[in-house]
Formats: structure tokens, C-alpha cells, sequence
């Protein structure tokens, strides 16, 4: 609580210190009681750094600090609503007038194997479960049961992804259930987790014609009504052995398994459905046959995992003291996973004893726990944050259990409520500040699942459930959960319903200060307009996934608004004019509004506007749709089916815009004649839009453009890259043109750019050459070319004096490719992944190849006629896996030679039809023998 109340009290003193309140103080005389203020809420900031430690153990410090952070919010309401007020006048000025007409996610089921310690015993008795034939059931519940934390999931991917598991069963489907057993979900999971899979060990051919449908378009079965999806559901299951992972289970109403249950009883004999929990009621409840009880990891498997994630490798030899105290601190934690290695990321490569022998003497492990938890471990990892992450920190907790955080929305959330510092320098915003955050408690293990998927500006990730325990301990009281059984404390600000119905709504009576409500499930028209009524401090309103038809329009009353979603609401059709009165609002979320007929006509007015996502009906977003926003940073322009023209008459306007996606507008016709204007513009994505080329009309020689990442796809009329791309030689990083059909080659002016690091090209099928001078692009790091039929990678000398830093190379599917292009060998000292797949011509490694010292990865893959690997492979010290896989034209004695000559490789995987011939000829040799 201290912590929240220490972020309220730095953003009230930021306010007051700000030029903007220094004039309103003086012209409206009360300079000197704002000036008293000041000094007030700098005391409270001093005592508020000595509460933090002892508010744990002394209650009556626990109300007294509760009582302190009320009145620093009525400050800080009453100093915002100042600067509305400052924010109504600039609208007023602009227009030259005084006056105005008005659940939880899904996992996924990979893990690495090498990263999983001490789970050898446990993963063969769960795969000696699942073989098991039972000639009374199809199919079989196996259950594995733990606390939070011990790697139930993780064991549970282990097994998921055995080669014996993916030969035995036809079918393999993984999903996350959690504290939502709603059939019809999970029905909809099943079969998503099903058709990713689906030609796994089965013919497609084989599918009823339903289902193929579903193949062939995802979106289908959004779109299915329930008896639709159990019918599919069954068609798909229908005598086929399966395996199903429930994964994080909790519910224990029979009534609603057994519903599940009917759905996948059609599996023919030897299916199995395994299931994670941390409740023994759940396996009891589902008819488990077979239950295996996780237990902690050993001692010394616990230790192991320490030692791998707290020293450098070998370290721990160099300082056999703090390995002794790393392994009492490791008795600590119980032999849960999660706390060991939360623990040891925070300890890593630090070596000053006084460190290590706090975090094993802290007295926070003496604080009394419930059975099984582990939050005093988590603690520890808590204590050394600085003030402002712990206060975001605490700010997750509204989020519900195995929520699948996005960065960018996150860092909205974050700056709705002020609680981002300001940048350290100009060059930095607000929006890479909470970068830095999240990127600090990824660091700290705070979150995890991490997934980039190419975007390099956009992730995603998650938090472990014991780590949403810690924070919802932190939170309590200002952040909760709203069900029908909850019971809401008077002071709460953050809701997220979960639930809806008589008895959530009645909860809000006694409350009167909320700032963040977050709606999960679909809520009436009549509780949305009592909210606002009621709570008019909000910062935060989620109603993503609604389906009313009108924005009520007191929603204008909400002048502390900051951040506004209402994505996916596919029946409203208008958005009431008073939405323009919301000054201070930096997000709104209009993406997914399919019948959304144009932009309120006054959105000018929102003049804080940061983040805008749009999807409507309208035929062009022009000046005085969007343009005039100059305070945008992000615009996110998806599936307006008759947008024709972006940003007509927008010379000069959106300076600061940094992120564009330009997304699935089927009729768009231009857009690079706005571009120039668009000078701060970091990040563009422009996808599936078939009428756009992107070609220039005009020459842009003295454009100076700073874009840093480039992303084209599905662009059928894209032949060449635009010239003003040019304007960014300094700056591009990051290239990938995807799906364009008709893109025939790279241009002549390509190795301008001198700061390009990463190349994709990928289905491009009349993609011919690359330009000449590759060679040039000294800072390019990975290539990666797929599906390209026509391309053909030059293999001319190049400048043998120019040295590349090339790190990755990766090819598959070029036809055309006989041999690694020779420029290649530029990179001599740097390559370390190198991987050919599916290049039916490709005959053979160069002799040149082991010159490149710092190979690390060799991968050859589906290349029919390749057929020799060049001398010297032993030279390649620095190899660590090499494999070659379905080439049939390598000889038997050939691969025999190099298995010997890279004996010091430690992964070495050859195709499994040259292992069963290798073993043939031995048994055919031992026969002849005897």
C-alpha cells in the first residue's frame, strides 16, 4: 500500500512543480497554498520510504497509510481536474472560439528440454501412462497434481512434445483452461489447438468436408453456434486416438466436466486426456484413472537449477562460499522451481557476499505463510525494486490469473495512471519509458512466456500464478476481482468483473472512488451508465468484446478519462459527439468496430490522444478525421473495407506519429504521398491491401525519414520498393516483404542502407536477385529467404575487402539454388547459424565452409540431390549442432567420415533412414560374424 500511496505522492509533487500549475497558481492567487502543499506532500514522501518495511507487521500503520493515500488522491483528482480545465482552454484556443456545440489465455505446449532439470523420472512415468492401453474406456483421464510453481506444466510439455507421444497418438491438442470452464470455450480451444495440428499423423483428405472448411479459413468457427461446434468437435475426435492436455484446471462442478466430457468420449481405445492441477478435488471430480502427484524437485536438482541461473558458466567454482549459501537458500525454498529461480536471477552474476547472505537472512521468510505458499521467496525478489516498479508492478494484479499481457497495452494502462516517469531525455517518450519497465521485471522474472513473434516493437508475455499472488498481497485492497462472491473493500480503485449479474452490481454501491474498470465478461447498458454516473475519477474503461448498440453520452463526463476501449464491438454503429470532450484521453481502442460509421466529428478535440486504433466504414481518414492529432504515437488502421485515401491534406500534421500498421483495407490506393510528412515515423506495417503499390509519383530527394522497421506483406500490385524508403539509408533496421506476388527483385540502391540488420523476403515467387554490393551491408545480422522459386543467389566475386557480420542465414525452398552464394564467406568470422531446407537442386556444401569459425548451427533439410560435404569439417570447433535430414544422395561412408571428423559436437542428428540402415548393416555384419 505504501508503495501506491509514495507513486500518488511523486505524480502529485510532478503536478505541482509543473510551468503549467506555476501560472495557474499565480493568476488565480493561490500560489502560496499550493507552495504549502508542496512541502506537505514532500513530508509525506519521506515517511512514506520508512512505512514500506514496517507496514507488514503493524496494522494500525497499515489503516494510517490507507487513510494517507485517500487524501493524496482527492489532491491529486482535484490538481487533474485543474488540468483539464487548462487542456479545455488549448481545444477553445485551437478553434478560434469560446464556445462548443455538443480470462485466461491460452499456454502453449513447447519447452525446451535441456532448460528442464530433475524431471527425467517424472516424464517417463507420465509417457509410461499415457501408452497404457485400457480395455474398458476409450479414453483415460491422467492427471498430474501439484502447488503452484513445482512445473506441472512444464512437465507437461515435456511430455507433449516427445517423439514417442507425436508417433503414438494421431491427434495432439493443448489448452488452457484455468478458472474459466466454459464449454463452449473450450470447445472452440480444442478445435483451434486441433487444425494447428491436424496433418500431424493423419491425411487431410481423410477430414469431412466441415472440417476442412475450418482448415481452409480459421475464422469459420468464431462464427459457429454451440450444437455447430459439437458437432465438429465430434466429426473430429470420431475414431481417432488423441491426446488432450487440460492444462491449469481448476473447477470442481461435475456438472460442467461431465458436459465436457460427452464431447470427447468418441476417441477410439488408447486416447488419453492429461490434466494439471493444483487441486486433488479436480482429478477427483474428473473420473481420473491415473493421478501422479508432483512432488519437489530433490535438493540437488534444485541446486543444479541455482547454480545455472545464478553464476556464469563455471563461476560457481571460483566462489565455493556463495555456492554454500546459495544452497541454503535453496532448502528455503522447498524444491519449487519457481522460487529457486526467481531467487537465483536475482542473485546473478553478483558476487559480494553481503548480498548473497541478505536474501538468505531476511527476515520475510519468518513471515507466516499458508500452507504451500511460496510468496516469501517472491518477496525477496520484490524488496530491491525501485519505488516505481513496484507500484506497476502492483498495477498487474488487475489483470486476472495467466493473462496474456501485450507490451503496448500494458504501457497504455501504466500511463493512464501516471505512473510513468518522466523520460531522461528528449529523445525518449513516455511509451519507451514503460519499455523499460517491463522489460526490467522481465529481467527480474516477474514475467515470463516471452514472444516477440518478429515484431520487434511489440511482444508479448505473461505471470506465473504464484507472482500474481505476490502482487494481488501487494495490491490488496486497492485492486480486485469482481464475482458474486467477492466482497469488495471501500477503498478499492481497480476493478476487472468477471462476473456478471444482480450480484456484482450491488457491490458498487459502497464505493465512490474507482479509477480502473475492466469489464471480461458482457455486461448490460444499465451497469455501464451507472459506472459513469457513479465514478467519475475513472482513467481506465475496458469494454472490448461489448455489443451495445450506443455509447451513452454522459461518457463526456468522465474528464479524468485516459484510456477508452471499445474493440470489437461489432453492432455500434455511431459514437456520441460529447466522446470529444474527453481532453485527457491518450487511448482509444475502435479496432474491430465493423459497423462503426465514421469518427465523431470533433475528434480534433481530443487533443492528448497517443494510441489510436480504428476500423470503419468511412472512405477516407483525412485531415480532419485524424490528421490534425498531432499528439498521436500510435495509429493502428485495420479492416476498413472502404477506406480509399489516408491523411488527404495532412502537410505538416502528425509530427510525433512514431507506429503505423496499415491493415486489410481492400480498397486503399496510396498512401507514399503522405509518408514524406511523416518525419518521426519509426515503425510501418502495410498488409493485405490489394490496390496498393506504394509506388512514388514524384522524387523525394531531400526527404530525411527515421523509420527503423519495414514489414510489407500481402501487397499483389507491390513490384519494386518505394524510393522514399532512401530517406531512411541511416535508420532502417529491420526489412520483410511477405505474400507480394508480383515483387520481382531488391533495388540497385539497397546496400544504401547502411544500418539494415535484419532481411526477410518470404512467398515472393517472381523474386529473382539480389542487388550487387550484398557485401556492403556491413551491419546486416539475418537473412532469411523462403518460398522464393525464381530467386537465384548470385555467386560472383565480390570485394574480398569489405568484411560482413552476417550471424544467420537461412533458406528454404529456392529451386534455383545449387550452391551458398560466395559473398557468404564474408562473414567468415561471424556466421553462426546456417540452415538449407527444401532446395531440391542444392548439391553441396562449399569447400570454403569451414572457414567460418563461429558456425554454432548446421541444419540441411529436404535437399534430394545433395549429395558431399566439404573436407576439413573438423575445423569447425565452434560447431554445436549439425544435422542433416531426409538427403538421400549422402552417402552412407561419406556420413560415417564426418560423424568422426566432428566427434566434439554435442548434437549431432542424421535422418532416421539413415539410423535404421546404419543398424541393418550392423545386425547384417554380427550375423555374418557369428
Amino acid at each position: 500500500m505504501a508503495e501506491i500511496g509514495y507513486g500518488i505522492a511523486v505524480k502529485v509533487l510532478e503536478l505541482l512543480r509543473s510551468v503549467t500549475f506555476q501560472e495557474i497558481s499565480s493568476a488565480w492567487g493561490v500560489k502560496s497554498d499550493l507552495t504549502k502543499l508542496e512541502r506537505t506532500v514532500k513530508a509525506i514522501k519521506a515517511v512514506l520510504l520508512d512505512a514500506e518495511e514496517k507496514q507488514a507487521s503493524d496494522h494500525r500503520l497499515g489503516v494510517w497509510l490507507g487513510e494517507l493515500k485517500d487524501v493524496l488522491k482527492d489532491a491529486e483528482n482535484v490538481l487533474d481536474e485543474f488540468q483539464y480545465i487548462v487542456l479545455q482552454k488549448e481545444v477553445m484556443k485551437r478553434n478560434g472560439s469560446t464556445s462548443k456545440k455538443e480470462r485466461r489465455e491460452m499456454t502453449h505446449s513447447f519447452v525446451r528440454p535441456r532448460n528442464v532439470i530433475g524431471r527425467d523420472d517424472a516424464k517417463k512415468q507420465i509417457l509410461d501412462l499415457l501408452m497404457q492401453q485400457d480395455a474398458d474406456r476409450n479414453v483415460n483421464v491422467i492427471s498430474i497434481v501439484g502447488i503452484g510453481g513445482l512445473g506441472k506444466t512444464t512437465l507437461a510439455k515435456l511430455v507433449f512434445d516427445d517423439k514417442q507421444v507425436v508417433s503414438h497418438f494421431q491427434l495432439r491438442m493443448w489448452v488452457c483452461v484455468s478458472d474459466d470452464f466454459n464449454v463452449t470455450r473450450l470447445t472452440k480451444e480444442i478445435l483451434k489447438s486441433a487444425i494447428f495440428r491436424i496433418d500431424e499423423n493423419f491425411l487431410v483428405d481423410g477430414l469431412p468436408n466441415s472440417l476442412k472448411e475450418l482448415l481452409k479459413d480459421k475464422k469459420i468457427l468464431e462464427n459457429l453456434g454451440v450444437d455447430e461446434l459439437q458437432c465438429r468437435l465430434r466429426e473430429l475426435l470420431k475414431d481417432k486416438k488423441f491426446l488432450l492436455v487440460l492444462d491449469d484446471v481448476w473447477n470442481d462442478e461435475r456438472k460442467k466436466w461431465i458436459e465436457l466430457e460427452d464431447l470427447i468420449l468418441g476417441g477410439c481405445n488408447g486416447s488419453k486426456i492429461l490434466v494439471t492441477t493444483r487441486n486433488s478435488s479436480v482429478a477427483t471430480i474428473m473420473d481420473t484413472t491415473s493421478t501422479y502427484n508432483l512432488k519437489g524437485l530433490p535438493e540437488e536438482d534444485c541446486v543444479s537449477l541455482f547454480v545455472k541461473l545464478a553464476f556464469k558458466v563455471g563461476q560457481e567454482n571460483q566462489y565455493p562460499n556463495l555456492l554454500n549459501i546459495g544452497r541454503e537458500i535453496v532448502k528455503k525454498c522447498k524444491g519449487v522451481p519457481l522460487a529457486v529461480s526467481t531467487l537465483a536471477g536475482l542473485l546473478y552474476s553478483k558476487v559480494d557476499e553481503h548480498e548473497w547472505k541478505s536474501i538468505r537472512d531476511n527476515e520475510i521468510w519468518q513471515i507466516e505463510q499458508k500452507e504451500g505458499d511460496i510468496l516469501p521467496a517472491l518477496k525477496l525478489s520484490y524488496n530491491p525494486l525501485p519505488f516505481h516498479l513496484k507500484q506497476c508492478f502492483a498495477y498487474c494484479s488487475v489483470y486476472p490469473k495467466d493473462f496474456e499481457f501485450n507490451n503496448l497495452q500494458l504501457i497504455q494502462f501504466w500511463l493512464a495512471h501516471g505512473i510513468l516517469q518522466s523520460p531522461a531525455n528528449e529523445s525518449q517518450e513516455l511509451e519507451d519509458v514503460g519499455d523499460l519497465y517491463i522489460k526490467e521485471l522481465l529481467s527480474r522474472s516477474f514475467f515470463q512466456d516471452f514472444s516477440d513473434e518478429e515484431l520487434l516493437f511489440a511482444y508479448t508475455f505473461k505471470m506465473h500464478d504464484l507472482v500474481h499472488d505476490l502482487a494481488l498481497s501487494i495490491a490488496q485492497g486497492e485492486c480486485s476481482v469482481v464475482t458474486k462472491k467477492s466482497i469488495l473493500a471501500a477503498e478499492v480503485c481497480h476493478l476487472s468483473f468477471s462476473e456478471n449479474g444482480k450480484e456484482v452490481t450491488t457491490q458498487l454501491e459502497k464505493l465512490s472512488k474507482v479509477q480502473t474498470i475492466i469489464f471480461k465478461t458482457e455486461q448490460p447498458a444499465s451497469l455501464l451508465e451507472a459506472c459513469i454516473a457513479r465514478f467519475k475519477y475513472l482513467r481506465v474503461l475496458c469494454l472490448d468484446d461489448s455489443s451495445f448498440e450506443v455509447l451513452p453520452s454522459s461518457i463526456g463526463s468522465l474528464i479524468h478519462l485516459r484510456y477508452l476501449d471499445l474493440s470489437n464491438n461489432c453492432i455500434i454503429k455511431q459514437l456520441p459527439n460529447s466522446i470529444c470532450k474527453l481532453h485527457n484521453l491518450q487511448t482509444l481502442l475502435l479496432g474491430g468496430c465493423s459497423n462503426l460509421e465514421r469518427l465523431p466529428k470533433d475528434i480534433r478535440d481530443i487533443i492528448s490522444l497517443r494510441h489510436l486504433y480504428v476500423t470503419t466504414k468511412h472512405t477516407c481518414l483525412s485531415e480532419k478525421a485524424v490528421g490534425c492529432l498531432d499528439s498521436l504515437r500510435f495509429l493502428f488502421i485495420d479492416e476498413c473495407d472502404n477506406l480509399k485515401c489516408l491523411f488527404e491534406g495532412t502537410e505538416g500534421r502528425l509530427t510525433n506519429l512514431r507506429t503505423l500498421f496499415v491493415v486489410e483495407c481492400p480498397s486503399l490506393t496510396t498512401l507514399s504521398l503522405s509518408i514524406k510528412y511523416l518525419t518521426a515515423l519509426e515503425h510501418l506495417f502495410i498488409g493485405h491491401c490489394k490496390e496498393l503499390s506504394l509506388t512514388d509519383k514524384e522524387e523525394n530527394q531531400d526527404l530525411k525519414l527515421s523509420l527503423r522497421w519495414l514489414m510489407i506483406g500481402k501487397l499483389p500490385k507491390l513490384e519494386v520498393l518505394p524510393q522514399w524508403l532512401q530517406a531512411s539509408a541511416n535508420t532502417l533496421q529491420h526489412l520483410e516483404i511477405e505474400d507480394c506476388y508480383n515483387f520481382t527483385a531488391l533495388p540497385e540502391w539497397l546496400p544504401h542502407l547502411k544500418s539494415l540488420q535484419k532481411l526477410r523476403i518470404k512467398d515472393c515467387p517472381v523474386f529473382s536477385s539480389f542487388p550487387k554490393g550484398m557485401q556492403d551491408l556491413t551491419a546486416l545480422r539475418e537473412i532469411r529467404i523462403q518460398n522464393c522459386e525464381e530467386l537465384i543467389l548470385t555467386n560472383k566475386e565480390e570485394n574480398q575487402n569489405i568484411k560482413s557480420s552476417l550471424r544467420l542465414l537461412k533458406i528454404e525452398n529456392l529451386p534455383k539454388l545449387e550452391v551458398l552464394p560466395h559473398w557468404l564467406k564474408e562473414s567468415a568470422n561471424t556466421l553462426q547459424h546456417l540452415e538449407i531446407e527444401d532446395c531440391c537442386n542444392f548439391t553441396a556444401l562449399p569447400e570454403w565452409l569451414p572457414h567460418l569459425k563461429s558456425l554454432h548451427t548446421l541444419r540441411i533439410k529436404d535437399c534430394p540431390v545433395f549429395s558431399s560435404l566439404p573436407e576439413g569439417m573438423q575445423d569447425l570447433t565452434a560447431l554445436r549442432e549439425f544435422q542433416i535430414e531426409n538427403c538421400p544422395k549422402l552417402s552412407r561412408k561419406c556420413r560415417e567420415e564426418v560423424r568422426h571428423k566432428i566427434a566434439h559436437v554435442p548434437n549431432i542428428d542424421f535422418d532416421e533412414y539413415f539410423e535404421r540402415e546404419r543398424w541393418r548393416h550392423q545386425r547384417i555384419f554380427r550375423r555374418r560374424s557369428f
